[in-house]
């Protein structure tokens, strides 16, 4: 084992963790007020629900031997899962599973922002459990288990360094189907739902950028130059994304703003995340820039085609992750 590598895998995981208090005030700024505490709590509890969901059979369903969709039971409630190197690792096996029991919860989490001011608690928990253990944990399988489908031994193996797939594309997915099933908020599209606190989107905004450097560069699984690179390149792909979401905002509506700034920037890191480990500097202005103008096309689309994406997971997540 490597200690130095463990180090950093070890703070990556806690710089992804953080991130889900990020993306609670960035969602809880954008709502209403009256909805303001129920939307920070769907992030914030996933935090511990989820981490229950991994410990019992998350962990296993992801990432122990099966077949090509779903792992095995042999990594239920962490049997096995101890101090030792992980397979291929430099890093303790413990430490391994932490880092993506991270993922783990943001996931989930993001898709809340799609039916944020009309979900209830109660169905919330239950949809958390079951999506977790029957969607995000298979998929986990299909791109990074042992076996999956999409993994690097298989020929359709998906290129997806940090989670283009298993985490934005699925949850941009699950937030579409999820708002096609439920329907409109009451008024949308004709009542106004402005944001209540948008100095809250852009703490969560600002956090989510901080805490991204340990989603990317933490699964490089080693402090090497690869998670230098991927550091650096998330870095300029969503100041990229940042600014381009402005001039095409610019161009559009006459006026650039903050808000539109705070999701150009998380537009940027969505893109960059599958590519991290593979692009250079010149690759990641080119994601970012593409990313941020693509990402404000697909906010538009939500009243083109009048459904009611309350925060624009899909706009953002599944199309920047795509």
């Amino acid at each position: 084992m490597d200690s130095g590598d463990t180090a950093w895998v070890l703070v990556s995981s806690a710089l992804v963790l953080f991130m889900t208090p990020g993306l609670a005030l960035f969602y809880g700024g954008m709502v209403r007020s009256k909805n303001a505490l129920s939307t920070l709590m769907h992030s914030f509890f996933a935090m511990g629900l989820m981490t229950l969901q991994w410990v019992v059979i998350g962990y296993s369903l992801a990432f122990s031997e099966g077949n090509g969709f779903i792992g095995g039971l042999d990594y239920v409630l962490l049997n096995g899962v101890g101090n030792e190197a992980a397979d291929g690792l430099t890093i303790p096996h413990s430490v391994f599973m932490v880092f993506q029991g991270m993922f783990a919860i943001i996931t989930p989490a993001l898709i809340s922002g799609a039916f944020a001011e009309r979900v209830k608690f109660r169905a919330y928990v239950i949809f958390l459990l079951l999506w977790g253990t029957l969607v995000y944990d298979p998929v986990c399988h299909w791109v990074w288990g042992p076996g999956g489908w999409l993994g690097g031994d298989s020929p359709w193996h998906a290129l997806d360094f940090a989670g283009g797939t298993v985490v934005h594309i699925n949850s941009g997915i699950a937030a579409l189907a999820f708002v096609l099933v439920l329907g409109r908020r009451i008024g949308y599209p004709h009542q106004a739902m402005k944001p209540h606190n948008l100095g809250l989107t852009v703490l969560g905004a600002g956090m989510l950028w901080f805490g991204w450097f340990g989603f990317n560069g933490g699964s490089a699984l080693a402090a090497d130059g690869l998670a230098a690179n991927a550091f650096v390149v998330t870095h300029i792909a969503a100041a990229t994304a940042t600014v381009a979401w402005a001039i095409v905002e610019q161009l559009h509506r006459g006026k650039a703003s903050v808000l539109g700034a705070a999701s150009g920037a998380i537009a940027g890191l969505v893109a960059i995340t599958p590519a991290c480990g593979f692009v250079g500097v010149g690759g990641a202005i080119m994601i970012g820039g593409v990313a941020g103008a693509l990402c404000y096309g697909g906010v538009l689309l939500k009243a083109r085609f009048g459904y009611d994406d309350s925060l624009d997971a899909l706009g953002i997540h599944g199309i920047g992750g795509a």
